[in-house]
């Protein structure tokens, strides 16, 4: 007798099969579209990187003045928000935070036939203005929202295509960032863990597609010979196991407490309540005074983008340790004035800059090289600030290094996580004490 496939495998084996095509699909598009992109955000923000102080300075005003311009002015926002024609191009939900493009991607995390692919052309204005215009935001937030929206829009032709729709979309948004970062398991955690922030089930089918669209992202990166953005690689180990305990505590806390209390800080930032107009008056003074800081105390290159140049003058430069932490805290100002005015970029890319400046300040104490320090930080701005360990652990493993020194940053990823949520639960309890002082708030009217 020929055996009788159980119609449960059968048809995980066809969700499974499903999800490679698709996210095939979606990662190619994706990792196209993320690709063209970046290099125009890179672009940009070159331009305004070797241009005079002056410049450097106001181009971040202007390029938030017109995001501002293009969200809270073009961008309407109506009820019910139309799902076709020329408006479902530029019609924001009304309680969207639509500077906040990584909303849409947990939001619709599990749910990706509900996102928004048709608003990625406003937002790519926006974005540009924000990102390549050097204000103090990252790529990474463009690259996994266009990702996905790139996949998205693969997915959204009609009955056929709708089954390709989730993985496209995921493949498209993995590709983005491995292609963006170089790593193939970094798209794949950070879109994964994105997702799981969302309670997005962790299945068999968005696993494959992850991984599939890294993979696929990493190798547009491998074939175009692209290095979108630059990673610190360490050169040398510690000098034994002790001393990389030492340095993983160390560097993780406080890399982690610092990322932690500027990831805390941008994401006020973020959610401001107040008038646009407010927003970006406040928001770009203040941004500009921590730039003008910035200038003054390190260089103009390390006031323009999102910390790269930051990166490269510690580097190049025999700063102080006390004058690298004065530069992280600046920056992680830069950052969240940035994202206060009304800016459309991401933060992963900041912190990565904040926390690999805070590695570097505990260097001289620990006596490490700055390599091992400044890999140790960024990878500890990723787990204490954007609490994502998994996609700091694959990014660690990714740009490789030493035996010992990966292990450092492992165990730096670890103390880095506890540390930003020591920060978290610290600044809850005071927020709630700071609640039960007040007098009883008035109800809000209804909207």
């Amino acid at each position: 007798m020929s055996a009788i496939a159980d119609p449960r495998e059968t048809s995980e084996w066809s969700g499974v099969a499903l999800s490679a095509v698709g996210s095939a699909l979606g990662g190619i598009a994706g990792g196209l579209l993320v690709i063209g992109i970046t290099l125009l955000f890179k672009g940009g923000m070159e331009l305004v990187a070797s241009q005079s102080t002056w410049v450097i300075i106001a181009a971040p005003l202007v390029g938030l003045a017109l995001t501002v311009l293009v969200l809270e002015g073009i961008g309407r926002a109506e009820e019910p928000v139309p799902r076709r024609g020329w408006r479902s191009w530029i019609t924001f939900h009304p309680s969207d935070v639509r500077a906040d493009i990584t909303g849409d991607v947990l939001h619709t995390a599990g749910d990706e036939e509900h996102f928004p692919w048709r608003l990625a052309p406003i937002r790519f204005v926006a974005a540009f203005a924000t990102v390549g215009s050097g204000a103090a935001m990252g790529t990474e937030a463009p690259a996994v929202y266009f990702g996905e929206a790139a996949g998205a829009w693969v997915g959204d032709h009609g009955s056929r295509w709708h089954r390709l729709l989730r993985p496209a979309a995921l493949g498209g948004g993995a590709a983005g960032v491995a292609a963006l970062m170089g790593i193939p398991l970094v798209g794949a955690a950070y879109i994964l863990e994105l997702g799981l922030r969302h309670k997005a089930p962790l299945a068999v089918e968005r696993i494959v597609a992850a991984v599939i669209g890294g993979i696929i992202g990493w190798g547009l990166d491998v074939i175009f010979n692209l290095r979108l953005i630059r990673l610190v690689v360490p050169s040398e180990p510690p000098d034994g196991a002790v001393h990389a305990v030492l340095t993983a505590v160390f560097v993780g806390v406080v890399a982690g407490a610092v990322t932690g209390l500027a990831g805390n800080t941008i994401h006020w930032g973020q959610k401001w309540r107040a008038s646009p107009a407010i927003r970006l008056a406040l928001g770009g003074m203040a941004a500009a005074a921590a730039a003008l800081a910035v200038v003054f105390v390190a260089s103009p290159s390390a006031a323009s983008g999102p910390g790269g140049g930051a990166i490269l003058w510690a580097e190049r430069d025999t700063a102080l340790a006390s004058t690298l932490l004065v530069v992280a805290l600046l920056r992680a100002t830069m950052t969240t004035a940035a994202a206060a005015a009304g800016g459309c970029g991401g933060i992963f890319v900041p912190l990565l800059a904040i926390g690999d400046l805070s590695g570097r300040f505990v260097a001289p104490v620990l006596g490490i090289g700055h390599d091992l320090a400044g890999a140790a930080g960024a990878a500890a701005g990723i787990a204490g600030g954007y609490r994502l360990p998994y996609t700091a652990v694959a990014m660690v493993l990714g740009y490789g290094g030493p035996r010992l020194a990966t292990l450092t940053c492992l165990g730096t990823v670890a103390m880095a996580f506890f540390a930003g949520e020591a920060v978290d639960t610290l600044l809850s309890k005071l927020k709630r004490a700071r609640h039960r002082g007040a007098p009883p708030a008035e109800p809000e009217r209804a909207t």
